[in-house]
């Protein structure tokens, strides 16, 4: 390895009391073997924040990982979520599952990967979820590409509000109208895929412009462009440097132009996944 390792992400408290740092590392697609090895990359390197799935097949290998990265379970905050299969009458399951498999008594963050309205169960889904974390299995508890409707009809049916949404977010897809909606909410706004799909945001014009004047990476502008308004990114690589560079993104500021200009690359909310539509 070369470079200095960076300083730990700074934190977020959720609504619920833990807290989550503010830069954390995606494991989609990585296989088990895949991902032990780079999960204990990516401790090392300093991140702490790791995210998987169920649908990921990975949590034996991220488990694996987590414990081979040589810190303490209680230093990483470790998130996990659940099916559409598991949804309803399956959701305590599923979390038992997912930590049989990450090999831990508890997870820091359970999310319903997706809405499935033509399932509808997410509501029931929740609840459980709710009392899961009132057991003191998960710390915190949250949802993933929720619309601001599906977020609206759990919070007025269970009386508990998400921790986290994770959704697809980047330059290109800015998804202010759902950011603003959890703000309002006390919700923190979690981005997948913040460096877009296939690496092409890097080469555009104002993300190019802000690296060059900053000295930084592509890709480290579209990091700071997400943690400088709020948004926790969770990007993935395997190179170990490239780790480092992901992480080091808290030590200098973009300006209010830089942001304008690299959130007018968005294509509207139209060219995202529409979870409406979308379910795994």
């Amino acid at each position: 390895m070369t470079g200095p390792i960076p300083p730990l992400a700074p934190t977020v408290r959720l609504r619920h009391g833990a807290q989550m740092p503010r830069l954390g590392f995606g494991t989609y697609p990585l296989d088990d073997t895949e991902a032990e090895h780079a999960v204990a990359t990516a401790v090392e390197n300093g991140y702490r924040l790791i995210d998987t799935a169920a649908l990921y097949g990975n949590e034996i290998g991220v488990g694996r990982g987590m414990r081979g990265g040589g810190v303490a379970r209680d230093e990483l905050f470790v998130t996990s979520k659940l099916t559409k299969g598991q949804q309803g009458a399956g959701t305590r399951r599923a979390v038992e599952e997912s930590c049989a498999r990450l090999g831990t008594d508890h997870l820091d963050l359970y999310l319903i990967h997706w809405p499935d309205p033509v399932q509808d169960a997410y509501v029931e889904t929740f609840r459980t979820l709710a009392d899961l974390m009132g057991e003191g299995t998960l710390k915190a508890v949250g949802v993933s590409n929720f619309k601001p409707h599906h977020l609206d009809r759990v919070i007025e049916t269970t009386g508990v509000v998400p921790d986290v949404n994770q959704i697809q977010l980047s330059p290109y897809h800015t998804r202010d109208a759902a950011r603003a909606h959890h703000e309002k909410l006390g919700i923190v706004t979690e981005a997948w895929s913040p460096l877009g799909r296939d690496g092409t945001v890097f080469a555009e014009e104002p993300v190019r412009r802000a690296a060059e004047r900053h000295g930084r990476t592509p890709a480290q502008i579209v990091l700071r462009w997400h943690v400088q308004q709020g948004i926790v990114p969770v990007p993935k690589s395997g190179h170990s440097e490239r780790m480092r560079e992901n992480l080091d993104v808290f030590g200098f500021e973009l300006t209010e132009a830089e942001l304008d200009e690299i959130s007018g690359l968005d294509r509207g909310e139209a060219s995202a996944d529409d979870s409406d539509v979308i379910a795994h």
